[in-house]
Parts: C-alpha cells; structure tokens; sequence
C-alpha cells in the first residue's frame, strides 16, 4: 500500500499547535499563540497571549487605546515570553513557531534563550518600528526567521478529503 500523500509538514504541525494555544487567549482583539519545540520534533512549551499569573482577567483593561494604565499593553505577557517562561527545561537550539511576528521586547528574550529559528505567519506590524528593531536584532543576532502563510486555511484546502 503507497503512503498517504498530503500529510502535514513540521512546520504546518508545529504552526497548528500555536493557533491552537492561541485559542486559549481571553484578548477580544488579537489572539497569539506559540509553540517551542526542540531539534527532535518535540514540544518543549507553549504560549499565548494573556496577563500573568494571579491576575484577573476581570481585573485588568483588555482596551487598546487610552492611557497606559487604561490598555492591555502594560499588563500582557505575550505569547512568545509565556512560553519561554512555561517552559521546565532549556530552549537552547529550538525554534519557536508563532502566529504573529515577535515583538522587539519578545525579540530579546528570545535571543537571551538561545532559540534559534522563528516560523511566523503574520507579519502585520512589519512597518512599525518595533518590529524593524525585533527584526534587526534577530538578523544581528543569527536567528533564522521563517515565514509561512496562511497554514489554518492551506492545511483545511489540503486535508479536507481526509476525514469523509
């Protein structure tokens, strides 16, 4: 029997996976999900986007606009430095899979981890300054940067005569 054709790439997996995180987002505006894994396909951690630890939803401004202390942006840990910090071992070497281009303050931690490869699907803020300070600093810093786009709709196209 020949073997099924169609089957998910790594990256295509792995991207899943961080969509799904994101699904755990309470933010109404923009859901970010992350998923590290290490060089032998294994997830070390995931992420996504959501105040810290004994925080309220409740308690806190999901707002965008306003002053600091009336908007998410003081209080969010965003997807990729939750799952840096979920992670209970090192991430040294691994690639970080994201559903929005990282942040320049995302962008230091992950250089300070030591991962290695970002795959990313959106890059909406590419114009912004923080995120031509993120990508300077990942280039500067050696991480390869990967992007993949639409894989929720691309895997859907691709798949969806599998399960009739």
């Amino acid at each position: 029997m020949d073997q099924r054709e169609n089957v998910l790439s790594w990256d295509e997996y792995f991207m899943g996976l961080a969509h799904l995180s994101a699904l755990r987002s309470k933010d109404p505006n923009t859901q970010v999900g992350a998923a590290i894994v290490d060089e032998n396909h294994r997830v070390v951690s995931v992420g996504y986007n959501g105040f810290p630890k004994g925080c309220s939803d409740d308690e806190y401004p999901w707002n965008r606009e306003g002053g600091v202390l009336d908007t998410k942006y003081a209080y969010v840990v965003h997807a990729e430095l939750n799952a840096i910090l979920n992670s209970k071992s090192p991430v040294t070497g691994c690639t970080l899979y994201v559903s929005l281009f990282p942040c320049n303050e995302c962008a230091k931690a992950i250089i300070q981890s030591g991962i290695r490869r970002i795959v990313y699907e959106s890059d909406k803020y590419a114009d912004t300054e923080t995120t031509v300070a993120s990508k300077r600093m990942l280039v500067s810093a050696g991480v390869e940067l990967c992007r993949i786009e639409n894989t929720i709709k691309l895997t859907v196209e691709k798949h969806k005569n599998v399960y009739r």
